[in-house]
């Protein structure tokens, strides 16, 4: 196991050493992001990465859990194992070659974006062919097992003209094990494409993750995206959607909740560029114990974006008198001729409704969990991949009720 240093650097660049080292130089000028920065306003980074190392072997995968066996069919499966492709099983019509050829993730955006470009090593690039009309999701299993490494895997996603295809991407680790991952996902859908993604972050209690996505779409092109965040100790979403071609839109559907110590930290940004465009970006979030989420969100419409449509709602269920959740929803608007809205909600459960059911005869433990049932029902019934509903339901319903079942609620 190595760590980040400039030996490991060296060996693993290669012949690819010119090109990485403004990434290298990056990472090693940047220091870890602190609250003072406005993008990571809120948290602590609580962790180093000089504490995880690089693993030479991947470990072995982990077993199928109820989500990938939700999702796996005959859309194909790629696996990724300690920031290495050690799987590509696809016969859909779908193009899958090993590493990314392109990655729209800044290296300057922040040291993890950095170590990614200077340290990265593998990857995928998905192809949607023009005219593809696949209907099965692909799903990339994304996994980090080996205990203090960390990964960098990057994909690359490109919709080409008039394409159709569903992808569904999983980040998991080992319960227990300190593992950390900070991936590049980077989606470009050409014009009339249609294309929906959905990342789910199941890592184990003491896993990490800090991803960056960013997501171009050209004209009247289509992308629905779908957001899980229920495992890690610290996990954040970077999430930026550039609206470019017009007619172009896209929707973000989101869940997360977390319970004990967790931190669930997303920052979205869609920017829209072409004229006609629209956006829909609506993310429900729950936290119990003492675990914290973090939602700031911004649409940004550009001076010639006219006749946008953007619409950004955040709601949240805080369930235990230590927990904490942040909401800021922005506008940024250089146009006249749009129609936009944003609103977000912090609180706990509704003592109107839970009155209502108690007064039918419903016990309020009972009542809580139907309110709870009913608050991520609407999210979940909207995510771009139906496959995940049923395992998702079971896992938010088997959360909250062990809270209740253990009295860690208010």
């Amino acid at each position: 196991m190595k760590s980040l240093s400039q030996d490991v650097f060296d060996a693993l660049a290669g012949g690819d050493a010119t090109a990485r080292r403004p990434a290298f130089d990056t990472f090693q000028q940047l220091s870890l992001p602190t609250p003072k920065e406005e993008a990571w306003k809120y948290v602590e980074v609580d962790f180093d990465l000089d504490d995880h190392t690089l693993v030479a072997e991947p470990g072995d995968p982990l077993p199928d859990d109820p989500f990938v066996a939700g999702v796996s069919g005959s859309g194909g499966r790629v696996t990724i194992v300690d920031g290495r492709t050690v799987r590509i099983d696809v016969d859909s019509g779908l193009v899958v070659s090993p590493n990314a050829e392109f990655d729209l993730v800044a290296p300057g955006l922040d040291k993890f974006a950095a170590a990614n470009a200077a340290f990265g090593v593998d990857g995928v690039t998905i192809a949607v062919p023009k005219g593809f009309g696949g209907t099965d999701p692909l799903v990339v299993d994304v996994q980090q097992v080996t205990p203090s490494s960390i990964g960098f895997p990057s994909i690359a996603i490109r919709a080409e003209e008039a394409s159709e295809a569903s992808i569904v991407v999983l980040y998991r680790s080992p319960v227990g094990a300190r593992a950390a991952l900070a991936p590049n996902i980077s989606v470009k859908a050409e014009a009339g494409a249609q294309l929906r993604l959905t990342t789910a972050q199941l890592m184990g209690s003491d896993g990490l993750v800090v991803g960056h996505q960013r997501v171009e779409a050209g004209r009247d092109a289509t992308v629905r995206l779908g957001e899980v965040g229920l495992g890690g100790r610290y996990a954040r979403l970077d999430l930026g959607i550039r609206l470019v071609g017009d007619g172009s839109s896209a929707e973000l559907v989101g869940l997360s909740f977390g319970e004990h110590s967790q931190v669930l930290d997303y920052r979205v940004v869609v920017d829209h560029v072409g004229r006609d465009t629209s956006s829909n970006v609506f993310i429900k979030g729950a936290v119990e114990d003492e675990a914290q989420s973090v939602f700031t969100g911004l649409l940004r419409i550009e001076k010639d974006a006219v006749r946008t449509s953007a619409f950004e709602t955040n709601r949240n269920l805080v369930l235990s008198p230590g927990a904490k959740a942040n909401s800021v929803p922005n506008l940024e608007i250089l146009c006249d001729d749009v129609v936009c809205g944003h609103g977000s909600s912090v609180g706990p459960l509704e003592d109107d409704h839970l009155y209502y059911l108690q007064s039918r005869g419903i016990s309020k433990s009972r009542a809580e969990r139907v309110l709870i049932r009913g608050f991520f029902a609407e999210v979940i019934d909207r995510l771009p991949t139906p496959g995940l509903s049923g395992p998702l339901r079971d896992a938010v319903n088997r959360r909250f009720v062990q809270a209740q079942e253990e009295g860690r609620l208010g």
